[in-house]
């Protein structure tokens, strides 16, 4: 993708199980693994998702420190000592437990302040109200669920992050002089959560849970491997790790760990699926099965179905050239099925800085330094380059510029994701509706597909020869599954949740008003 747009992090979780015995009850009187070493090569299975901080909390009775938690700014390998194995090999030891979960953070606010790393701490006197936690999503009414926390009498916020939110929520959920059951507490906050949310969650008392919101719009897989419990956001994770018989945790359902023991809950009513298509267009790992559809295949069939609408003619002097790295298999598969090469036009320099992160007026200069464009491919060609999505349109505008500096003739951009017409709500990074490069071309109402006149003028905009996006319908084919099971909220302005189309009507009165500035925190 040319340009970085991101949602907030990546979830593992590893526990070591009692082994069963022939009566069916569990015995820990053999030796637990370390789990704890696991979790950095998970996290860095997960590193598409998050590259500003890193961390682990992990169990374990024995120490003074039963819950004890390591975090800081970094990527994965920074953060863990990767390089450096006598430091690596220092933090796992000191973190050694039986359980452990790990969390790699993409930030919004906070990104060089370790405090914003999860997982996130809370220390109590009794066990099962010290806890640690982290998630991965965003939850939408953010805003409403912080005034009516402060309205209660002797709370206060340090940190701007709905991360500090759910701590607080659990927390309450947790209160009394009865240890309550995680399933209830559970039931308890989902009942106040409207948004995307996945947490890993770990107490003193060695109880562990995994919970998936009721939309399921952030993914979250689960295995066994032996004794070995493990849990991820994408499959990728846990395959890496051995594990064969990959689940699903379904939306509203938990998996929760007592006594060494595992079972599975539901804590909340089940709902329409709204699952994040963005999964399959971008985030995930290539590798990934995402509930059961596989990545590959559906940025492949992407493709195959912009061939299937291709209206330009095509000659010796045309060539594919996908936008590295998550536009590789759509382009591949365009290619075949038009009878085109597809060549390494474009290489990227991963060891650039995240562009993301630096001021718009920047943003240009990182573009040029993130791809290098090769001549001797691209000179004299009709280049159709083949991009995942369109978000801002900044840096695609920079990368067509290097391409046809180089000597194209041509360029055509293929777009394998429909146009991003309102902003997300959800998690990923596109809160406004003046950030998005769509909207302005859209006159009337945008029922899925443009019009010829409308993707001309677009085109014109990007100063290329012409520009493509996959069609509504034709992306809910690609993965594979009903529309109605996805979340089509920035593709379609019309959003799953009540806080989402409430947010959506604030975008559109800000948009009017020439309010800048996120319509939430």
């Amino acid at each position: 993708m040319s340009e970085d747009i991101h949602h907030e992090c990546g979830l593992a979780a590893l526990y070591w199980l009692d082994e069963p015995t022939a009566g069916g009850k569990a015995k820990s009187d053999t030796p637990a693994q370390n789990v704890a070493e696991m979790i950095p090569g998970m996290l860095m299975d997960l590193q598409t998702r998050g590259q500003l901080a890193a961390g682990l909390s992990s169990y374990d009775p024995q120490r003074a420190q039963i819950l004890d938690t390591f975090k800081d700014v970094g990527t994965v390998s920074e953060v863990f000592r990767l390089s450096r194995q006598t430091e690596h090999q220092a933090i796992v030891q000191k973190y050694a437990g039986r359980a452990a979960i790990g969390h790699t953070r993409y930030a919004t606010v906070g990104a060089d302040d370790a405090r914003y790393a999860q997982p996130f701490e809370r220390h109590h006197g009794r066990l099962w109200k010290w806890f640690a936690f982290a998630f991965n999503g965003t939850l939408s009414n953010y805003t409403d669920l912080r005034d009516g926390l402060l309205r209660r009498r002797g709370y206060h916020f340090s940190l701007d992050t709905d991360t500090e939110i759910i701590m607080h929520s659990l927390a309450y959920g947790l209160r009394g002089e009865k240890k309550p059951s995680l399933q209830h507490m559970m039931e308890v906050v989902a009942g106040e959560f409207d948004g995307a949310y996945c947490i890993v969650f770990l107490d003193g008392l060695g109880r562990m849970f995994v919970a998936r919101d009721p939309r399921g719009i952030r993914p979250m897989s689960w295995g066994m491997k032996g004794r070995l419990f493990g849990a991820a956001n994408e499959s990728v994770a846990l395959a890496n790790l051995g594990f064969t018989d990959i689940q699903t945790l379904e939306p509203g359902c938990m998996a929760i760990i007592e006594n060494g023991r595992l079972r599975f809950a539901r804590f909340a009513p089940a709902a329409r699926p709204a699952r994040c298509f963005f999964e399959w267009v971008y985030f995930s790992n290539v590798a990934s099965q995402i509930d059961g559809k596989s990545v590959y295949h559906a940025r492949a069939r992407a493709g195959q179905h912009l061939a299937a609408v291709e209206d330009q003619v095509t000659d010796e002097d045309c060539i594919v050239v996908p936008v590295p790295d998550t536009a590789k298999a759509a382009a591949d598969a365009y290619a075949f099925h038009m009878g085109v090469p597809c060549m390494e036009g474009i290489i990227r320099n991963r060891y650039v800085g995240r562009t993301f992160i630096q001021p718009n007026a920047l943003r240009n200069d990182s573009a040029r330094s993130k791809y290098t464009p090769l001549p001797s491919v691209l000179q004299d060609k009709r280049v159709f380059l083949v991009e995942d999505s369109i978000v801002r349109s900044t840096t695609l505008k920079t990368l067509v510029g290097q391409v046809l500096a180089s000597g194209a003739k041509e360029v055509h951009v293929r777009v394998a994701c429909p146009p991003i017409v309102s902003p997300c709500f959800y998690g990923i990074d596109m809160s406004t509706m003046g950030e998005l490069f769509a909207p302005p071309f859209i006159k009337g109402r945008y029922k899925g597909r443009l019009n010829k006149a409308t993707l001309a003028a677009m085109a014109k905009a990007l100063e290329v020869n012409s520009l493509r996006y996959l069609d509504v319908d034709d992306l809910a084919r690609a993965i594979d599954c009903e529309a109605d099971s996805l979340c089509l909220g920035c593709v379609s302005g019309r959003y799953p949740t009540p806080w989402g189309d409430k947010l959506m009507r604030l975008a559109r009165r800000n948009e009017k008003q020439g309010v800048e500035g996120r319509t939430y925190e």
